[in-house]
């Protein structure tokens, strides 16, 4: 009996986990908080974006796999480019609002050093993902992680980890994590994240 109990209960589990990533998910939570724990070198600003410093970046996990159109993309490719990881679903309210701002940003610096990429997540077939991208103009590709794979396993554990939908990291020319917000953010706080980056040697 104990047997055909331990499945219930890591299904119980599993169910229990998925329910509070989707309590915390897709909140639109404005105050931006950002924990962490530990010694992770990072520090959340009053606008709710966290930061590490040069030297103390961590590095993502491997962050590859098949676009919402079909062809392979591997994040590591992109290094020597300030990249914008944006983890996003056709479901999430708050993924609507900033999406045309996620839009503009991408256009205006495309062929200046910065590379977007959206991790698309929780949408169980494409075409709902694809109808998001068409009605915003989203001009970058979209990485497909419908289980949140890729997020989950892509950031190391005290990292500047994406957590909930949507949120954003932005990674430094060396390929390293240098900041993250865990809320929607408008033109002026992404922004805020990229050009920093740029200017770094």
């Amino acid at each position: 009996m104990s047997l055909s109990r331990a499945p219930r209960r890591t299904l119980l589990a599993v169910g229990v986990l998925s329910a509070a990533l989707a309590l915390s998910a897709c909140s639109g939570d404005s105050n931006g908080k950002s924990g962490g724990g530990g010694n992770t070198n990072f520090v959340t600003n009053t606008g709710g974006i966290a930061t590490a410093p040069q030297g103390k970046r961590a590095s993502t996990g491997k962050l590859a796999g098949e676009t919402l159109d079909g062809k392979q993309l591997d994040v590591a490719d992109l290094k020597g480019k300030v990249v914008v990881l944006n983890a996003w679903g056709s479901w999430c309210s708050p993924c609507r609002a900033e999406a045309p701002h996620f839009a503009k940003v991408a256009k205006d610096l495309k062929g200046k050093g910065v590379e977007f990429v959206g991790l698309n997540t929780r949408d169980p077939n494409k075409q709902p993902a694809i109808a998001f991208e068409e009605d915003y103009g989203v001009p970058y590709p979209s990485l497909y992680d419908p289980q949140g794979k890729l997020i989950l396993f892509g950031f190391p554990k005290g990292t500047l980890s994406l957590q909930g939908i949507p949120s954003t990291v932005v990674l430094d020319k060396e390929g390293k994590i240098a900041a993250r917000s865990l809320m929607a953010l408008d033109e002026e706080k992404l922004r805020s994240m990229i050009e920093p980056l740029l200017k770094e040697k």
